[in-house]
């Protein structure tokens, strides 16, 4: 897979891919991640991409000229399966859209900032709008970061053990289950003796319901 993210700040998305399972992704091949200043296409002398709002109001958009030029640039070089706008008012990111996006081939992602994009740019260019949450950032770097980091995790090879991805919570609209490890016993506290018992059939049937009650109480909401 390649990822393109589309910034006039990327140097903050330098620490997020230059470490862990997201640097082992690129070593091993499985992912290019590619992050693009959209200053280096404006044509202002002071390569200013901003500017302010016809008909008023606070804040300063982005520049349609900049975006557009290196979008343009970007698609002659090959198809794309999304181009995604972060923004607050975007389609809910969550893992069904995570999988879904783990099957293509070319993403890019336009990082938006200050009071956003010229919205002929969403009209004519954007293929996906995604959110992350019901709150705003200062810029859409974080949020790519956070759906990079979610895709390119379910990339076939990307983890030690693949199947450990779709025990994650979410996946089958449930919590993941408590886990544990060793000492089986600290200041008391124990492991529940069924993870101990070697009766893997029990195990499963123990993770199942834990799963369910802890969704029930937690995210009843995914139950619906």
């Amino acid at each position: 897979m390649r990822i393109d993210i589309l910034t006039v700040l990327p140097q903050l998305l330098e620490s997020p891919f230059s470490a862990s399972i997201m640097q082992r992704a690129q070593d091993k091949g499985h992912v290019e991640i590619h992050v693009h200043n959209i200053r280096d296409y404006s044509t202002n002398k002071h390569k200013n991409v901003d500017d302010y709002q016809y008909g008023g109001g606070a804040g300063m958009v982005m520049s349609i000229e900049p975006i557009a030029a290196l979008i343009e640039k970007l698609k002659a070089e090959r198809n794309y399966n999304e181009i995604i706008y972060m923004t607050p008012d975007g389609e809910l990111f969550e893992q069904g859209m995570c999988n879904q996006l783990s099957l293509g081939q070319n993403l890019m992602i336009l990082c938006g900032h200050y009071k956003g994009v010229d919205e002929r740019i969403r009209e004519h260019y954007i293929t996906k709008e995604i959110s992350i949450g019901s709150y705003v950032l200062s810029g859409g770097e974080l949020a790519a970061a956070v759906v990079v980091d979610a895709v390119v995790r379910l990339i076939p090879g990307v983890l030690n053990d693949e199947t450990s991805a779709l025990t994650d919570s979410f996946q089958d609209n449930l919590l993941s289950p408590p886990v544990y490890t060793r000492p089986p016993e600290f200041k008391g506290m124990k492991v529940p003796d069924v993870l101990l018992s070697g009766d893997f059939a029990k195990i499963e049937r123990w993770r199942e319901d834990q799963a369910l009650k802890r969704t029930k109480e937690r995210r009843p909401d995914l139950l619906d």
